[in-house]
């Protein structure tokens, strides 16, 4: 599937004297099997940017193609948009409603015409992508769950729909570390094993650097930069004048180079540093 943004401008309140510019001419292609890290300080224009990809929010000027189809086309349902691209909100499991999980999971579905026996395939398919014990959970109030797997019934929810980009908005916000490591495992597993394309929002350097395949960072609702995580955190300097940093271990090792220490500094992974310093510790003789 091909997002393309053409010229893409939002303001909020428009006409009034307390208008805001959130997206400033942000031009965009997002191509099949993508897996892209949106970074950038508070109110640099993230969430409005995603919203503007399954038609929650139109644009002020500007144009948004999906496959070919303007989001603004008046003879195209926004359903048929919302089929494409599933958006799954901050604390989605705010969301949740139902008296049982498999009734939010089903939700979207059963709005858009599946039969019960499609229905009931979807709701187990996205169960399984997300780790969810399907015969176990189905009758449970969503309620009674974890704050990690209300988080992952939501991601259902959205998953049931059959989207072919998934856009997650801070998925791993308010979570505790176990619950974020599962989430963001689910994120990988997902992306491993289907054909989807994923955005993923996040204020955490550390997870985009572990998982997406390109970052675009976002400041005062302009794109700033533009690359794959070893070209954007290759620039310290550049990130932190916008308010941004690199991930921390990257960060430690630009630290040891300044120490003298005769190791790359493009490492954005624990894995690769733990891999160079084992072999530095080795030439040294060290081990």
């Amino acid at each position: 599937m091909q997002i393309e943004i053409k010229n893409l401008s939002y303001v909020y309140n428009e006409e009034n004297p307390f208008s805001k510019v959130a997206i400033d001419n942000i031009s965009l292609n997002i191509g099949d099997r993508e897996f892209i890290g949106i970074i950038g300080h508070t109110g640099s224009g993230k969430s409005t940017l995603v919203q503007h990809l399954n038609a929650l929010i139109t644009p002020t000027s500007g144009k948004i193609y999906i496959d070919g189809v303007d989001t603004e086309e008046k003879s195209k349902s926004k359903i048929d948009i919302r089929k494409k691209v599933g958006l799954v909100f901050q604390y989605p499991e705010y969301q949740l409603f139902e008296e049982t999980v498999y009734k939010d999971i089903a939700f979207g579905p059963s709005n858009i015409g599946c039969s019960e026996e499609e229905i009931e395939e979807r709701v187990k398919w996205a169960c399984d992508l997300v780790r969810l014990d399907y015969e176990n959970i189905k009758d449970k109030s969503p309620f009674e769950l974890s704050g990690g797997q209300k988080r992952r019934v939501a991601i259902a929810g959205v998953l049931a729909m059959k989207p072919q980009c998934l856009v997650l908005d801070e998925p791993t916000a308010g979570l505790d570390p176990r619950g974020r490591d599962e989430i963001l495992d689910e994120i990988r597993y997902l992306y491993d094993t289907e054909n989807i394309s994923i955005i993923l929002v996040s204020h955490s350097m550390e997870d985009v650097a572990r998982l997406v395949n390109r970052i675009i960072v976002m400041d005062k609702g302009k794109i700033f930069m533009d690359g794959t995580p070893k070209e954007i955190f290759a620039k310290p300097d550049k990130l932190t004048s916008v308010g941004l940093d690199v991930p921390q271990v990257t960060e430690f090792m630009l630290k040891l180079k300044e120490k003298g220490l005769d190791i790359p500094t493009d490492i954005i992974t624990i894995e690769e540093a733990y891999e160079v310093l084992s072999k530095y510790l080795k030439e040294k003789n060290y081990d």
